[in-house]
């Protein structure tokens, strides 16, 4: 049983670093889509035509090197295994390829497994599967372009309410109600009293939706451990970053990456173990 458990465990897994590898191409391509559509909107309100643009989605075109344009092929995008038999770089130019790629996709791999290994082969395992990749995509987004797309947040806002209503969730439907409803509004609050008091935006609206997704799925009840959480990390490696010169241009850390990070941990350890964890 063991055995069999352990196999499906590493099915899943296998099939998170082929996730991990379309991951890759969301993080990549889909705040250049929104780009580009922010500015065909712009052209449109101005009343020009947008100018014309090669097709770019996140099938198409076909990923290439950043470098040379080498078209990769499919023996080159094998998740890991690619990147370790290349020795990490392009097999045109050999031009190094970020670490960041072999590294999500891993990230991937060991988030479905562990939902396979605590959940079994089900489709509640599959739910919670695709709820750690959807944050694992939003937390390096948030962290390249400090933009939360809502193409990605609000799907993954009214999967949770959804799964509450069908009870493939440990919180009640009225629980993930008021958690979206309480998690949105307090960050908003805090939101417009930081720039009331400070003249400055400190967040994101992305943010609110975030939190508000997770709040759906993990209830009302999860919200103050998550964002304990959420605030210990980024205050520490804020910290740690700005004593090494690591902070961006004006200071910031965007602050999805952070809520994203601690909903991944409510998932594996459970809101209550986070409490623990923050000392409370």
């Amino acid at each position: 049983m063991l055995i069999s458990h352990g196999f499906d465990a590493a099915l899943l897994g296998v099939l998170g670093l082929l996730v991990g590898s379309f991951l890759n191409v969301v993080i990549h391509r889909l705040p250049i889509m929104m780009e580009a559509q922010w500015r065909a909107e712009c052209a449109e309100l101005d009343g020009k035509e947008p100018a014309p643009a090669e097709t770019f989605n996140l099938v198409l075109p076909r990923s290439r090197c950043p470098q040379c344009g080498h078209q990769i092929q499919w023996y080159e995008n094998i998740p890991v295994f690619s990147y370790l038999f290349l020795s990490g770089k392009c097999s045109a130019c050999k031009n190094p390829i970020s670490v960041r790629y072999p590294m999500v996709e891993l990230a991937s791999g060991v988030l479905f497994f562990i939902c396979a290994w605590k959940l079994g082969a089900s489709a509640s395992a599959l739910l919670w599967c695709g709820f750690a990749a959807t944050l694992l995509a939003l937390a390096l987004i948030d962290w390249d372009t400090t933009l939360l797309p809502d193409a990605m947040t609000m799907p993954l806002l009214w999967a949770g309410l959804v799964a509450a209503a069908l009870q493939w969730t440990s919180a009640s439907l009225p629980a993930a109600f008021w958690g979206a409803v309480a998690g949105y509004l307090s960050l908003w609050l805090v939101y417009w009293a930081f720039k009331l008091a400070t003249g400055k935006e400190g967040m994101g609206f992305g943010d609110f939706k975030l939190f508000a997704a997770l709040g759906a799925w993990f209830g009302w009840q999860a919200l103050v451990p998550i964002i304990l959480m959420a605030s210990v990390i980024g205050a520490v490696i804020g910290i740690a970053m700005k004593f090494t010169s690591g902070l961006r241009e004006g200071g910031y850390l965007p602050f999805g990456p952070f809520l994203a990070g601690a909903g991944i941990t409510a998932m594996i350890f459970g809101p209550g173990a986070m409490l623990h964890f923050v000392g409370l």
